[in-house]
């Protein structure tokens, strides 16, 4: 696979303001989620009931769905898949997940790559055991089953962070920050490339160090849910944080809720075209084995897809807002730009998309991502209508 001339000077820029903090960027990170991660995590739906067959059937169903084919690669266990530490301390799993290794073989089998859940507190956020004092032990675990993609919830380590730095905040952000880099290097010791997840909800601006810890991706919000109200707050909060994206480092504003049925078509539109222009990890969290015509076909529109997966590497941000509409661009590699035109009002309205406003002269080439079709920009403009928290997504190009 070729690396492009912009992810190499952007890793550099990163490593060397890295090294400037006095933490460098170990050279695995450059290897590991070039573009954001892509796949599905178990929690949005299954939650706690989540089983070896249910994740076994997800695989089965991203090859069959045609999800694999589109970028959806990583199948990923949240929690309740812990059971209790033998003797020597080594993390055992619980009946649930009778044999590790044989899933994540048959996940693998299949072509794609599984990921785990735990946190740096001793339990994690549904009370199970968690990786605190077993970092090292645990590291080797995922390695030998075969694991590939880490998610570390902060959750009951706030309360060691409560206890030994009471009423000092400064403290308790460095102890977080050593607890994240602490199991950094414990899975670059596996020697096994696994993408490492920050779950600890945006905390103490975690995407200005998250890199400096070894992280591909951090939360920057507390949970979504599958609520247009609660997406839309999560989304458009992300502005002005485009600068701390880069190849290997993301910005993430938690999982997709598409498919599960709490919005509208529209609403999960909005919901897939945010979440590309702000180059975030793409996870479905629905029940694969259910889905519609619809659901299928807004998670695997490949149009959509390409921009999040953009190999430039470029979060995009807000360009303009006026009233309940705003448009939102992301630079695209060859001078390309996406451009999201949204509609947070609850009656429809229309859009206008200057092209000079986003640097392109009359005459440039206007696409429209969900329908895939070439539309007309009139004197250098492009006016459209806007369903009720709905989007009009394009791509301009020269």
């Amino acid at each position: 696979m070729s690396i492009s001339r912009s992810y190499v000077n952007a890793f550099i820029l990163l490593a060397l303001s890295s090294a400037a903090l006095g933490s460098p960027v170990l050279a695995q990170d450059s290897t590991l989620a070039a573009t954001p991660p892509m796949g599905w995590n178990s929690w949005n739906h299954f939650a706690g009931r989540v089983s070896d067959a249910d994740v076994r059937a997800a695989a089965d169903a991203l090859v069959s769905s045609g999800m694999r084919d589109a970028g959806y690669i990583y199948v990923n266990i949240d929690d309740t898949w812990e059971g209790t530490r033998d003797a020597q301390g080594v993390i055992q799993t619980n009946n649930k997940f009778p044999d590790m290794k044989a899933l994540a073989d048959y996940v693998h089998s299949k072509g794609l790559k599984l990921g785990i859940y735990s946190g740096p507190g001793p339990k994690t956020c549904a009370g199970f055991e968690a990786s605190y004092q077993h970092e090292d032990q645990d590291a080797k675990s995922y390695a030998a089953w075969g694991i590939d993609y880490l998610k570390y919830d902060l959750c009951s380590f706030r309360n060691i962070m409560r206890q030994q730095a009471p009423h000092d905040q400064e403290k308790q952000n460095a102890m977080m920050k050593e607890a994240y880099e602490k199991m950094h290097k414990a899975l670059l010791a596996t020697g096994r490339p696994i993408v490492y997840s920050l779950c600890q909800y945006g905390w103490d601006d975690v995407w200005k160090w998250g890199p400096n810890v070894g992280g591909n991706l951090w939360r920057t919000t507390d949970d979504i849910n599958d609520t247009y109200t609660r997406m839309a707050d999560i989304g458009f909060s992300q502005l002005g944080l485009a600068k701390y994206a880069a190849p290997g480092h993301w910005n993430d504003p938690d999982m997709l809720e598409v498919g599960n049925g709490g919005m509208t078509g529209d609403e999960y539109r909005t919901h897939m075209s945010l979440w590309a222009i702000l180059a975030a990890p793409l996870l479905a969290g629905n029940d694969l084995s259910k889905m519609t015509p619809e659901t299928l076909s807004i998670l695997t529109n490949k149009e959509v897809i390409a921009v999040d997966q953009d190999p430039l590497g470029k979060q995009g941000d807000r360009a303009s807002a006026v009233g309940m509409t705003e448009i939102w661009t992301k630079p695209l590699s060859g001078g390309a730009v996406a451009a999201g035109l949204f509609n947070r009002d609850d009656a429809e309205h229309s859009v206008t998309l200057h092209l000079r406003d986003i640097g392109f002269e009359a005459g440039a080439k206007v696409r429209d991502l969900w329908k895939h079709e070439d539309v007309s920009a009139t004197h250098g403009s492009y006016t459209v209508t806007v369903p009720p928290h709905g989007v009009v997504m394009l791509k301009v190009s020269r």
